[in-house]
């Protein structure tokens, strides 16, 4: 018997939990309204995987998640920021429900498209959806100022990381660290999860 519990622990140490475990339960009740209103808003080729690493990372998948400087619901969108969005898209967001599940996850991939589509001249899509995430959390407006600042360095501004990645435009530490960490912490910790997963590729896969 107490060589089949040894067995039983060296097997267990060989094969570690399940990705499962890494995602939030509530995440598997939205995995098919996410990959709907990506697949609409992006196409069928939509990087799926990445929208739910980024939903971990802003809420853990809390629909009532509130940061302390009033960012809400699952995408954490401030309330300046829901009424804009709402106002430029008012057929699909219009209703300005950030609580609103479905309401934020069309938002998120909604913003996520309005920052794509204004960054141009990267090395690759990897690179575009740094910058992506990166305005996303901090703004468009620093991203283009990061990128100026990068040519003048001699760096080259088609490549987020390594390159734009080191360079700060003027924002305080501590917000420096936040953008800087948030698209690092997307693609490289959350993404493969959600790929593992079964949520499709996301985009710098492959």
């Amino acid at each position: 018997m107490r060589a089949l519990i040894l067995l039983s622990l060296l097997l267990s140490a060989c094969n570690p939990a399940p990705v499962l475990a890494d995602i939030p339960a509530d995440a598997r009740r939205y995995q098919s309204e996410l990959t709907r209103n990506a697949r609409v808003v992006w196409g069928l080729d939509a990087p799926v995987a990445t929208f739910a690493a980024q939903i971990h990372q802003e809420s853990t998948w809390k629909t009532n998640a509130r940061s302390p400087v009033g960012a809400v619901g699952l995408a954490q969108f401030m309330p300046a920021t829901s009424q804009w969005i709402a106002g430029i898209y008012p057929a699909e967001l219009g209703a300005n429900q950030p609580y609103n599940p479905a309401w934020a996850m069309r938002a998120l991939v909604r913003y996520n498209l309005w920052h794509w589509q204004r960054i141009s001249a990267t090395a690759s899509s990897c690179d575009r959806m740094a910058f992506t995430l990166s305005a996303y959390n901090g703004g468009l407006g620093w991203v283009q100022r990061d990128r100026q600042l990068a040519t003048q360095r001699g760096l080259d501004n088609s490549r987020y990381w390594e390159q734009v990645e080191r360079v700060n435009a003027g924002r305080s530490a501590a917000n420096f660290r936040e953008n800087r960490g948030y698209p690092d912490r997307i693609i490289h910790r959350w993404q493969p999860l959600y790929s593992a997963a079964g949520w499709g590729l996301g985009v710098c896969d492959g």
